[in-house]
């Protein structure tokens, strides 16, 4: 797609490391002449494809997937004051059908709820017609007024993931809201990307929900990347759209909803928690290519080589891997360079000395060497994919522990929220959380928090002393 640059910066200069290996790798072309939307390489559209074929796996369990139109008449979008208040200023507007001017402006969906739910007010009518949990994956528009960065802040969000559930209970929507909360965490875990679940405080929560559940990845610079949500909606939208069901005893009651969903800032997250200074690290779940196979040439045994590669390309697509060997005519270092940028986990080096010893040479992307018997070849590969996949597992974990800190302070919380996230007591009191934010430059991010590295021990208040549970403050994205 583009000449090779040198190359990356250090990660520890985030920033820096970010935006180049955005384009370095293939993941996305930054040049496209509009502000906020970006363009997907093909091989970062595989990423994504991969990715988002975990997602809806998970998903097709028990929800059907669906498509939505994309504009959504003004008179639908206005309805519902409260969701109306959080996106009238992050709303694309479409005036004219070519040189006419319409009688009915229409939105560009900055999500779907005012799409979806006046087609769910004709579909429900009777108790026996739900649950209906029904998904999409499509794109949103949003007049993005801070500094817009790929797959994090855009104006276009190509990938989101929108779930939209109805239920005849407060309590069964409830219990959506847990499988929902579930089903994101199976979702990461299988990206191997940690996360902190909490729920956003009452003015932070989605607009017109009852309450919010957020899952939050700490990016390599300790910020906080909100990277899922969950939603109860209760009974606010079926009141607005007039959303009812006949119960079992012929009475018209009102439906409970949830939402949920989750954008390409899970390829962020994806990336950036673990990826290093030579480029893009990939489970082998999500990787374009697991497996590159570099034939090391000598003269005189080019066909030997050759026949020794392809053998060997062919038995590893045989037990299903997604493999290539790498032909070009250059020099065996500027090809590990080039995959390694890519992610691979996985390189296989065959050289007439291999060949005459019955091995091949492996290095996952991590730079662990190892010989491999050829007659054992696959199920030794299998072993090294799963270690591999460990590994990052591993790592991450780790670093995302050391990311956290357990604070008593305000100089202790001021301190940890520079570099990550900063566990404290809050009791739940708006005034105490102003407090909180004048004193550490930071808000409250969540409580109820669900993580491994945070405990649920209560205690007291860092700013008033009552009994409280812990909560987290983080700078944000």
């Amino acid at each position: 797609m583009h000449e090779e640059s040198g190359a990356l910066p250090q990660k520890c200069d985030f920033s820096a490391w970010y935006n180049d290996i955005l384009w370095q790798a293939e993941i996305m072309d930054v040049r496209y002449p509009v502000k906020g939307l970006y363009v997907w390489y093909p091989h970062g559209f595989a990423i994504r494809k991969r990715t988002y074929g975990i997602l809806r796996e998970l998903l097709d369990r028990d929800h059907e997937e669906t498509l939505f139109p994309l504009l959504i008449p003004e008179h639908e979008f206005m309805k519902e004051a409260e969701h109306i208040k959080g996106f009238e200023e992050e709303v694309y507007w479409v005036t004219h059908g070519g040189l006419t001017e319409l009688d009915v402006k229409l939105a560009l969906r900055p999500t779907s709820e005012t799409a979806i739910y006046p087609m769910y007010s004709l579909w429900v009518r009777s108790h026996a017609d739900l649950p209906i949990k029904l998904y999409q994956i499509v794109n949103t528009f949003r007049y993005e007024t801070k500094h817009t960065r790929p797959l994090i802040r855009l104006r276009e969000i190509t990938s989101f993931k929108e779930a939209h559930t109805v239920h005849t209970t407060w309590k069964e929507a409830e219990k959506q809201v847990e499988e929902a909360v579930a089903l994101y965490s199976e979702f990461y875990a299988r990206l191997g990307v940690p996360i902190i679940i909490s729920r956003r405080p009452e003015w932070d929560k989605f607009p017109g929900a009852d309450y919010t559940i957020a899952t939050d990845a700490i990016m390599p610079d300790g910020k906080t990347l909100q990277v899922g949500t969950v939603h109860h909606l209760g009974d606010n939208f079926s009141r607005t759209f007039d959303m009812k069901y006949e119960d079992p005893e012929g009475v018209q009651q009102l439906a409970h909803q949830t939402c949920y969903g989750i954008s390409e800032r899970c390829i962020a997250a994806l990336i950036s928690i673990h990826g290093d200074d030579r480029g893009l690290i990939l489970p082998p779940e999500i990787a374009p290519m697991q497996i590159v196979i570099v034939p090391i040439i000598k003269k005189g045994r080019e066909n030997d080589v050759q026949k020794a590669a392809d053998d060997l390309e062919a038995t590893l697509r045989g037990a299903g891997y997604r493999v290539t060997i790498d032909t070009r005519n250059i020099r065996p270092g500027a090809k590990y360079y080039y995959w390694e940028m890519r992610g691979v986990p996985l390189r296989l080096e065959i050289g007439p000395r291999d060949i005459d010893s019955g091995v091949v040479m492996a290095a996952t992307r991590f730079g662990e060497k190892i010989q491999v018997s050829r007659v054992t070849i696959l199920e030794e590969i299998g072993n090294l994919l799963e270690s591999f996949r460990e590994e990052m597992r591993q790592r991450a974990e780790t670093r995302a522990g050391e990311q956290i800190k357990q604070v008593s302070t305000m100089g202790e919380a001021k301190e940890a929220a520079e570099k990550g996230v900063a566990v404290l007591h809050w009791c739940g009191d708006e005034a105490c959380a102003d407090m909180i934010e004048k004193e550490t430059g930071v808000g409250i991010l969540g409580d109820d928090v669900r993580s491994s590295y945070i405990g649920d021990k209560t205690g007291p208040c860092i700013v008033c002393g009552k009994e409280a549970r812990p909560a987290i403050i983080a700078r944000t994205y």
